[in-house]
């Protein structure tokens, strides 16, 4: 048993199950024993792979995308260009050389990196140090100014609970102790006001979760786009959440969740629908990762890459491709809405 398991299941002893929301929280941002605060997730040596670390390409091909957005709109000055999530900054990186020929762009904007981490606010400041990017910890705390925002697999890592439908009414699936330590059971049957709307759309037995924090994070972002901006947001997940989509990732493979609290990363499938509902009244577009990348160019790109090439260097540039495009890998899961002021056209690519 891990150190924050023992932490843990010595919690619910004293004050009985907790939610999954709770255990999540605990599991990745225990400021000593959590897994953001403990170790580098990214890449090959990590637990997982994002599309930024798969091909230079993805942040490519954002970055020009926000720009042509920025020039659609008539170029506002200044602006903020802000990142939720960055990771090691790698993303942001890419976007950033790829529009760097952009007139003005780079000079009207304000880099912005929302990150709490002190670790990974290093790793950033290394990448993306030329730009001089500021740092903050909350998307409240983004200036008043027109917004251009990228968030890559943020909202997946959000804390979520989970509830069952008992007739109608639910049992909300809590995180206690059994006979071989953490695992699942239910709390009472009540009434939940936030999911009364999913009692026409469940049956007995199904899963439904929430993401409390998701929608208020959207909706401040949202609340920065009333004439000029917009907002991508890139994850994996569905329109409409239903079912348990509660994973663990280790050495990029799924393993049990509660087999070693603090050592794997735990995420969920967003729910694009609630995200869209609480960006409102701002408009929005919805599409596949695989018709975004697609519709920027993500293939003539990958082509002239190609011409430069050859033998493992080549093979691996066209997994790559394969990888972000693929309706059999990344392609069909991820999703990408984007956010935009009412009244204006969508981020190319988006629609």
């Amino acid at each position: 048993m891990t150190a924050l398991a023992e932490i843990l299941a010595a919690r619910i002893r004293a004050n009985g199950p907790i939610t999954l929301a709770d255990y999540m929280t605990e599991c990745l941002l225990h400021p000593t024993l959590g897994y953001y605060t403990t170790r580098e997730p990214f890449g090959a040596a990590g637990d997982f792979t994002t599309a930024p670390e798969i091909s230079q390409m993805f942040g490519e091909l954002i970055g020009v995308c926000l720009a042509q957005t920025w020039l659609d709109q008539g170029a506002p000055t200044p602006f903020t260009l802000a990142e939720i999530g960055p990771g090691r900054g790698t993303l942001m990186a890419d976007a950033l050389r790829a529009t760097r020929n952009v007139p003005g762009f780079h000079a009207a904007m304000h880099l912005t990196l929302i990150e709490a981490s002190p670790r990974l606010r290093a790793l950033q400041a290394t990448g993306l140090h030329p730009h001089a990017p500021v740092w903050l910890d909350r998307v409240q705390d983004l200036p008043d100014l027109p917004l251009y925002l990228i968030a890559n697999e943020f909202f997946d890592a959000l804390p979520v609970r989970q509830f069952q439908r008992a007739g109608p009414f639910w049992r909300e699936r809590l995180v206690g102790l059994g006979d071989k330590g953490l695992t699942f059971g239910l709390g009472p049957i009540l009434p939940v006001p936030v999911l009364t709307h999913r009692l026409k759309d469940t049956t007995e037995g199904q899963i439904v979760e929430h993401c409390p924090q998701a929608a208020p994070i959207m909706a401040e972002i949202a609340s920065r786009l009333s004439t000029k901006g917009a907002a991508l947001i890139i994850d994996y997940g569905d329109w409409h959440s239903l079912g348990d989509t509660f994973q663990a990732l280790r050495a990029h493979a799924s393993v049990d969740p509660f087999a070693a609290p603090g050592a794997a990363d735990l995420t969920a499938h967003v729910d694009f629908e609630a995200l869209a509902q609480a960006a409102a009244p701002a408009a929005h577009s919805y599409t596949t990762q695989a018709t975004f990348l697609t519709a920027l160019g993500i293939h003539q790109r990958a082509d002239r890459l190609a011409q430069k090439i050859s033998g493992a260097s080549l093979q691996s540039h066209l997994a790559a491709t394969r990888r972000l495009t693929s309706p059999e890998e990344m392609g069909t899961l991820f999703k990408v809405l984007a956010v935009h002021p009412a009244g204006t056209p969508p981020p190319p690519g988006s629609a």
